[in-house]
């Protein structure tokens, strides 16, 4: 067997594998109990929950993410290296410890003062957007980085000798130029926003109606026994999240680099 092949056996083993357990939910699927479970308003308004905070929670991220890739991109300033380490906190401590340190911050006199004259994140929406924050932002940014570093200085060197000031440089070159990886990250980290539970239910709870997202939802039914109800919450996330990624590839008329 050539490489060639070899290596897309092993990509086509993979795709079999997610495929599968995918396809496993359907062995669960009932058409009147779907109906019943997607229409309940408890489940339409986890879906609108998840969709909004995961929206709001990404913008802020992307906005935090794009000036922060470009510093570490571009500049060397004191305590660069332990600025670029700490960002790789969300993808090497769990969400939940990360939703512990938060709640460990809150007890602290700083961060008491902070939810007494401030705002309320425990228990609150408020919480979701800040859980779904931290678990994100460090990824945009390292992906937002990984796009702007492909893009060559000289550019911008040459945008400033023509008259260009650094700003403009940046907004008409590095901007422009990192565009699709600025899309590729904030689909990704809109993603993960979405399907973020760990520091969620830490922070913000698992309360219906209040603060239950799609995934603290499908972790209610299965803590209840509820298979059927929970293969049917995944098939919605999965389908929603499979959905955007595939829209954006088919409106683009290219592939999204993820």
């Amino acid at each position: 067997m050539s490489f060639k092949r070899l290596s897309i056996l092993f990509s086509v083993a993979i795709f079999c594998l997610y495929a599968g357990l995918i396809l496993s939910l359907l062995y669960f699927y009932k058409g009147p109990l779907f109906l019943e479970i997607i229409l309940s308003e408890r489940t339409l308004f986890s879906i609108r929950l998840s969709l909004f905070t995961a929206t709001v929670a990404t913008l802020i991220s992307v906005f935090f993410a794009i000036p922060s890739a470009y510093a570490l991109s571009r500049f060397r300033f004191p305590g660069r290296q332990l600025i670029d380490t700490i960002l790789e906190l969300p993808m090497i401590v769990s969400p939940v410890a990360l939703g512990a340190v938060v709640l460990i911050f809150f007890n602290t006199p700083p961060g008491a003062f902070l939810q007494e004259k401030g705002v309320q994140f425990v228990f609150t929406i408020y919480g979701i957007f800040l859980a779904q924050f931290i678990t994100t932002v460090g990824i945009a940014i390292r992906l937002i980085k990984a796009a702007m570093d492909e893009i060559p200085v000289r550019y911008e060197e040459v945008a400033r000798t023509l008259g260009a000031s650094p700003a403009k440089a940046f907004l008409t070159v590095t901007l422009s130029l990192s565009k699709r990886g600025i899309i590729a990250a904030s689909i990704l980290t809109w993603a993960k926003a979405l399907g973020e539970f760990g520091a969620t239910i830490t922070i913000a709870g698992s309360m219906a109606m209040k603060t239950e997202t799609i995934p603290i939802a499908i972790f209610m039914r299965l803590a209840s026994a509820d298979i059927e109800g929970t293969a049917v919450l995944v098939l919605i996330l999965v389908g929603i999240g499979l959905g955007i990624l595939y829209g954006v590839r088919f409106l683009t008329g290219r592939n999204v680099p993820v």
